[in-house]
C-alpha cells in the first residue's frame, strides 16, 4: 500500500527550499521528515501541473492538493469484488493472512484487485462493522466470562420467600457462541460448577479462560501478576488450560464478556420479566429454552448465526475434554500439630511423623482430604464429618509409638510430674484413653501450656478438682480455671449406699 501523503504544509516547505534554497532531495528530506523518494515525487507533480514557489495567492490547501493530486479517472472495467464477509471469517483462523487471501482471490479473478488495493477495500468494509465485530480472535483460543449485572427472582413456594439467582455468562471470542446459566450465588462452587458445566455444553475446552477479577476467581487482583484461587488454577490445570484474567480497570480486555452479558440481558432476562419462577432448575429450563434461540438468531452485518460460527471457527478449534468432569475441591493451608495429625473441618488427620510442625497444603473434595508439602502428596484419607475424632494410618507412626519431633509420652508425663501429681494423672489418664496415645498429645501439650499463664499452682489444683469430677479434657480444665473453680474445694460425692441398718430395709427374713 502506498505511504501515507504529506500534509500540504511540508509539501509547500519542499517547494520552497528546492527553489530558493537549492538543497538536494536529500537534505530537503532530512528537514521535511520524509524520505529522497517522496520529495522527488512531491517535485515531479509540481512540474507536471507548472506549480512553482511561491504557489499563487489565495490557493487554498485543498485546492493545492486537487492541483498536485488530481483524482485519476474512474477505470472502465468492472472488476470482480471479494467476498469479504467471508474474507473476514478466514481471517480469524490462525495462521490465515490478507495477502494469502487475495493470492486465492488472484489465482480465481485474475482481472481482480492488486494486493494494495485489495487491503483498501477490505479496510473500507471492515470500518462499517460496528467496534465489536471488528476485533480479531483467533477459533478455540479465548472464552470470556462474566456474571450479568441484573438477578432473576426465584420465589420459594413453601414459605413465599424471595431469592436472587446470580446470572453467569460466558462467550467465545472468534464465534460469539454464548452460554448463560442461573446459579444461587458467585461464590466459589457455584463459579467452579459454572465453569464445569460451560465447557461440558461446548463439548471442548479453549486456549485461555479469561475472566473478570471475580474474587472466586482471583484471590488478588493485580495489572501484571494476578494470584489465582487455587481451586481455579486446579480446575484450569485439570481441563488443560490457562487463566488469563482481565487487567483491573480495562474493559476493552473483556469486551467480549461484556457484549455477551448485553446481549444476554437484552435476549434472555428482559424476555423472562414476566413470568414467576419457584425453583432454580425451572428458572435455568426458561433461560436454556431463550439462549438456544439466541445462538440460532441471524447476524445483521454477517452471514450466518452464532451457531453456525461456532461449528465453524470454534469447535473445530477447541481441545478435547478430559475423561472425567472436574471434581470440586477447595484448598486451604493448615499447619501439622506435634501428634503428626492436621485438623480438618473439626476432625484430625495424619501424615507421616517426619512431617510434624510443617506447613502443608489441604485439597478438600466431598469424599477425600488429600495433603501436599511443596506440591508432593503425602497422605490421603477417606473424609468423615465426625468432629473431635482421629484418622490415623499406622505407617504414619514411628516403629514404637516414640518421638515425634522430640516429643514422646513419658516427656508429656514427666512434665506434668513437675507440676504436680494431679496434672500427672491427667496427662496419663488422657494418654490411656486414646487408642494411639500419640492421638493425645496436642491435649496434653495443651493443658500443660496453660500453666504460663495462670501458674503451676493454679493449674495443679484445677488438675485436682477435673480428677474429682471426672472431667480430664482440654476444654474442661480450661473451664475450670477460667471460671476460677480451682479456687473452690469440690464438694464430697453423693454417698453411694445406704446403710444396712435402716427401716425400709426389709432384709432376708421378711421373704420367710
Amino acid at each position: 500500500m502506498a505511504n501515507s501523503r504529506l500534509p500540504m504544509r511540508k509539501i509547500v516547505e519542499v517547494l520552497r527550499l528546492h527553489h530558493e534554497g537549492d538543497r538536494s532531495h536529500r537534505e530537503i528530506a532530512r528537514v521535511v521528515g520524509t524520505s529522497p523518494t517522496t520529495v522527488g515525487e512531491i517535485l515531479r507533480r509540481a512540474r507536471q501541473c507548472g506549480l512553482a514557489y511561491p504557489v499563487p495567492a489565495g490557493m487554498s490547501e485543498a485546492g493545492l492538493e486537487a492541483l498536485l493530486y488530481a483524482p485519476t479517472a474512474p477505470s472502465s472495467q468492472k472488476r470482480p469484488e471479494p467476498d469479504w464477509p467471508a474474507v473476514h471469517r478466514e481471517l480469524r483462523r490462525k495462521g490465515v493472512t490478507l495477502d494469502l487471501l487475495w493470492q486465492e482471490f488472484k489465482a480465481e479473478h485474475p482481472d481482480g484487485y492488486r494486493y494494495s488495493s485489495f487491503c483498501d477495500h477490505y479496510r473500507r468494509w471492515v470500518g462499517r462493522l460496528s467496534v465489536s465485530m471488528r476485533q480479531t480472535h483467533a477459533p478455540g483460543e479465548k472464552l470470556f466470562i462474566d456474571y450479568a449485572g441484573p438477578t432473576v427472582e426465584v420465589i420459594d413456594p413453601m414459605t413465599g420467600e424471595i431469592h436472587r439467582a446470580a446470572i453467569f455468562v460466558a462467550v467465545l471470542g472468534a464465534s460469539n457462541y454464548t452460554y448463560c446459566e442461573a446459579t444461587w450465588s458467585q461464590s466459589l462452587p457455584d463459579w467452579i460448577g459454572s465453569h464445569v458445566r460451560t465447557l461440558a455444553y461446548l463439548g471442548g475446552v479453549p486456549a485461555l479462560l479469561v475472566p473478570d477479577n471475580l474474587k472466586s476467581g482471583v484471590t488478588t487482583a493485580c495489572f501484571y501478576d494476578p494470584e489465582l484461587n487455587p481451586t481455579y488454577r486446579d480446575l484450569a490445570r485439570h481441563y488443560g488450560t490457562a487463566v488469563l484474567p482481565a487487567r483491573p480497570r480495562r474493559p476493552k480486555d473483556k469486551a467480549k464478556a461484556e457484549g455477551g452479558v448485553l446481549v444476554v440481558e437484552r435476549w434472555v432476562l428482559a424476555r423472562l420479566r414476566h413470568q414467576r419462577f419457584f425453583s432454580l432448575g425451572e428458572l435455568n429450563r426458561a433461560i436454556a429454552e431463550l439462549m438456544s434461540d439466541l445462538n440460532t438468531r441471524a447476524f445483521k452485518k454477517l452471514p450466518g448465526c452464532r451457531q453456525s460460527a461456532f461449528a465453524e471457527l470454534d469447535r473445530p478449534a477447541l481441545r478435547p475434554l478430559p475423561a472425567t468432569r472436574y471434581e470440586f475441591a477447595e484448598w486451604k493451608v493448615a499447619k501439622v500439630g506435634i501428634d503428626y495429625h492436621v485438623e480438618v473441618v473439626g476432625h484430625y488427620y495424619s501424615v507421616p511423623y517426619r512431617f510434624a510442625r510443617e506447613k502443608i497444603d489441604v485439597r478438600l473434595t466431598a469424599t477425600t482430604v488429600e495433603l501436599f508439602h511443596r506440591g508432593a502428596r503425602i497422605a490421603s484419607h477417606v473424609r468423615t464429618d465426625l468432629r473431635g475424632r482421629h484418622t490415623t494410618v499406622d505407617a504414619h507412626m514411628t516403629p514404637a509409638h516414640q518421638a515425634v519431633q522430640g516429643w514422646s509420652a513419658p516427656r508429656l508425663i514427666e512434665w506434668a510430674e513437675r507440676i504436680g501429681p494431679y496434672a500427672k494423672a491427667v496427662v496419663q489418664s488422657l494418654l490411656h484413653q486414646r487408642h494411639h496415645p500419640q492421638q493425645a498429645f496436642r491435649a496434653c501439650l495443651g493443658i500443660l501450656r496453660l500453666g504460663k499463664s495462670v501458674g503451676d499452682d493454679r493449674l495443679e489444683a484445677a488438675c485436682e478438682r477435673a480428677v474429682a469430677i471426672g472431667a480430664t479434657s482440654y476444654s474442661s480444665l480450661k473451664s475450670i480455671l477460667k471460671n476460677g473453680l480451682d479456687k473452690r474445694v469440690a464438694s464430697a460425692p453423693a454417698q453411694a449406699n445406704l446403710p444396712l441398718d435402716h427401716a425400709n430395709v426389709r432384709g432376708p427374713g421378711y421373704y420367710h
